[in-house]
Parts: C-alpha cells; sequence; structure tokens
C-alpha cells in the first residue's frame, strides 16, 4: 500500500474543504459537509471563508427555506447541514449516543428509542421551546420509568441533544444565540423511517460522507467525528471497501478516500489554500479529525492553545497558507467591531493586507462593522 504524508493529507482534505467551483450555498455545504454550529455564528463564518458568493442573507434565506438545517447531530453536538444528509446525521446519532443516554438518565425499565419517540411525537406540531421538552422528559420518565436516577444536570439537557429534532431561533437572526426552538425533523423534511429500519446502513452512508467531505480520512478519525464505536466504523469501512482507496499514513493508520478521487491535488498545503482565511470557532479543519491526527494542519503545541480546557471553547482559527497558525477575534460590542488576528510563535506572519482582504469575509457574514483590523503576536 502507497504511503502518504502529513502535507499530502492536508492538501487533499484541503481541496475539498475549499473547493473551486460549487453551485450555490446548497451547493457549498453540501460540498464541505456539516458544520459544527453551537456556536451560530459558526456556519455563517464558516461558508463565506470557503467562497465568495456566501454572505449573510443568502446563508439565512438557505436556513429559512429549510435548504439548511440545524440540529444536534453528530456527537449530539450543533450542527449545520444540508437537508438531504440530515437523516445519515440522525441516525449516526442514535447509534453513538444510546448508550450514553442510559446511562445519564439512570434508565431501569424503559429504552432510550422510545424517549426519542415520544419526543418526536410531541415536537411534530409545532416549535417547542428546552422548557417544553423537558416537562416532555420528566413526564414521560415519571410514568414509564419511575425508577430511573440520572444526572439532572446533565439529562436537562438531553431532550434537544438528540438527531431527530432540528432547531430554528424563536427570536433575533440565524447568526445569534436567541432562544432556540425545536421541531420534528421528519414533520418537515420527510420521513426516514427507511434510515431507521438499516442503522449499517446509514453508518455506512455516514462513512462515504466523512471520506468525500473530509478525506484522507482514517477509521479514528471517522469514529471521532461521528460519535461511533471504532469497530462499528471498520466494518463498515472494510463493507466499502471496493469504493475506497487507501494509503498508510505517517502515523502508521490507514487513510481512505472515494474511490474516484482526482489525483491532481497538490503536496503543498500552501498551494491548496494561499492566503489569508478567518474561519470559524469549532471549524471542521480541527472538529472532523481524531485529535493525535489534526498535526495535518496545526502543530500540536498550537493545538492545546486552541482550546480551552477550562470550558470547552475553541479560538476561531487563523489559516496561513493552508495550516493553522494562530486565532483571531473581534473586539467591541454592537454592530462597529475591531478585528484583531493573532500568530503563534514561529509561524509567518501574514501582511496586514492579507489579513484584511480575509476580514472582508467577516462582513459578509456578519451584520457587522469593523472599526480597524489590526496584527498581534500570540502571548501565554
Amino acid at each position: 500500500m502507497e504511503s502518504i504524508t502529513w502535507p499530502e493529507l492536508a492538501a487533499r482534505a484541503l481541496r475539498r474543504q475549499f473547493p473551486s467551483e460549487v453551485d450555490g450555498i446548497a451547493g457549498l455545504a453540501d460540498r464541505i459537509g456539516p458544520l459544527q454550529t453551537q456556536t451560530a455564528r459558526a456556519a455563517f463564518l464558516g461558508l463565506t471563508a470557503r467562497s465568495t458568493f456566501a454572505d449573510h442573507a443568502s446563508i439565512t434565506a438557505a436556513y429559512e427555506d429549510l435548504t439548511l438545517v440545524r440540529g444536534s447531530s453528530i456527537r449530539g453536538t450543533v450542527h449545520t447541514s444540508v437537508r438531504a444528509v440530515h437523516p445519515i446525521l440522525d441516525v449516526l446519532t442514535r447509534v453513538g449516543i444510546g448508550t450514553r443516554w442510559r446511562s445519564q438518565l439512570g434508565l431501569r425499565d424503559s429504552d432510550p428509542v422510545a424517549l426519542w419517540e415520544s419526543l418526536d411525537t410531541f415536537a411534530a406540531e409545532g416549535w417547542r421551546t428546552p422548557d417544553e421538552l423537558r416537562a416532555h422528559q420528566a413526564a414521560w420518565l415519571a410514568a414509564r420509568d419511575p425508577a430511573s436516577d440520572g444526572d439532572e444536570r446533565i439529562g436537562r439537557y438531553l431532550p434537544f441533544s438528540h438527531g431527530s429534532l432540528i432547531r430554528r431561533p424563536l427570536k433575533g437572526g440565524w447568526e445569534g444565540q436567541g432562544a432556540p426552538g425545536y421541531r420534528t425533523a421528519s414533520a418537515l423534511l420527510g420521513d426516514r423511517s427507511e434510515w431507521y429500519a438499516d442503522l449499517a446502513a446509514a453508518v455506512r452512508a455516514g462513512v462515504l460522507l466523512h471520506v468525500r467531505c473530509h478525506g484522507p480520512s482514517s477509521v479514528e478519525d471517522i469514529a471521532w467525528w461521528a460519535g461511533v464505536g471504532r469497530k462499528v466504523i471498520a466494518r463498515a469501512v472494510d463493507e466499502l471497501a471496493d469504493a475506497l482507496v487507501g494509503r498508510v499514513g505517517p502515523d502508521g493508520r490507514g487513510y481512505v478516500e472515494p474511490l474516484d478521487s482526482p489525483d491532481q491535488a497538490p503536496a503543498d498545503p500552501a498551494e491548496a489554500v494561499p492566503g489569508v482565511r478567518l474561519l470559524p470557532e469549532f471549524d471542521a479543519l480541527l472538529c472532523a479529525y481524531e485529535p493525535s491526527a489534526r498535526m495535518r494542519f496545526v502543530d500540536p503545541e498550537h493545538h492545546r492553545i486552541m482550546f480551552s480546557s477550562a470550558n470547552g471553547l475553541c479560538r476561531p482559527p487563523l489559516l496561513v497558507d493552508g495550516r493553522i497558525t494562530g486565532y483571531w477575534r473581534l473586539d467591541g460590542s454592537g454592530r462597529t467591531r475591531a478585528l484583531t488576528a493573532y500568530s503563534f510563535a514561529g509561524t509567518r506572519r501574514p501582511p496586514i493586507a492579507e489579513v484584511r482582504r480575509a476580514a472582508t469575509a467577516v462582513t459578509r457574514a456578519l451584520p457587522v462593522r469593523l472599526s480597524g483590523v489590526e496584527w498581534a503576536r500570540h502571548r501565554d
């Protein structure tokens, strides 16, 4: 089996994540795959950083007409995807979190699937608030499993963190953190019982989705991203062997991508995505891969800086010549903000003109004006 280096892995993945030819918001979102969006602005920043046509109005319209849908899919974490992909994410979430729900709710006499079905029925007719879903879950547990003794602190988040619900802001814009409402996905997007009936097929579809959007991918990458056990993913990869091509990575793992992948991808990440891009927190270049394999995009010591161990938050990455070499932030409040890009020591300091060009994507993504764009070195 051929080998592949970290720079080659990065360049091939970057070519998938920053496609040169796409057809509108739906085409772009389909090509790059689900965006992790527990920070609501992330979808806006992620799409505008990858295109010249995406902007706040077009992304908002895509949410409103259900071209894009947001829900607690993939590891029970909020993601945005195109509507056609959502059933796959729903089933991956069910496969991955059933055991965790049983433990966290302390279920004794009931099954998580029955609770999910009850929540789906409750949220089928209209948008439900988190408090309404919590009350429904509490009443269901009291009636069906009164001996359950789960962690109340965790349990209060579970009613809306399974894949079959989608969410929208009940007030404020889609880019904000306004109060959310939840609705049963099948009520708006169509029946998905066929997916529920064949979980193995859905897992294979999830594997193909990952390698198409993020490949080359290892079993460990896909398992981490999907929140599904490694053995389940490895079985699916084996079943898809005729559709995949494999190489040995620099860490000794096998990496696969679709059999019809083009061979013209550059070997140098700087050629794949030259210049500066301002990416959102929890961007796929970090969160679509198992942590130890993210070094294709970021040095391990810099990866530790990107994530806060105190609150689990991620700094928005600064991508320079295809590599994460820092982060950026908006300072101030209201519509007028100041943007500062921070570079890690020992990395290329991008000219301020490059940062300013990249910052225009931020003003297309969000309803803000920039009072200034500055550069700084990260200080510990």
